[in-house]
């Protein structure tokens, strides 16, 4: 299992056209082959912070995505919002407890 983790900062003008932007593709995102979760965080301490966090069957499924059409799409529109470098990484998923 890969988790993708991508921390993102927004000028202050455009959270709301992100957090639409994530309500009308998350669904796409989700469905993907290979794709297993997908859940979107806004930060605490600063609320132009966010973070997505996608599990992924293999790193194929998610290269796969990430030159899918679909983020070909959504990718440059989510960057025009961005105020700060995005952060991306990638990590084995070792032990989930809950």
């Amino acid at each position: 299992m890969i988790v993708r983790i991508v921390q993102m900062h927004f000028s202050e003008n455009k959270i709301d056209d992100f957090k639409v932007l994530f309500e009308d593709i998350k669904e796409k995102i989700r469905h993907q082959p290979g794709c297993e979760f997908l859940e979107l965080y806004q930060g605490t301490d600063d609320p132009q912070t966010f973070f997505t966090y996608s599990y992924w069957n293999s790193s194929t499924d998610l290269n796969n995505y990430r030159n899918s059409a679909l983020f070909q799409e959504i990718w440059p529109k989510t960057k025009a919002m961005f105020d700060q470098k995005p952060v991306a990484t990638s990590a084995e998923k070792l032990h989930s407890l809950s």
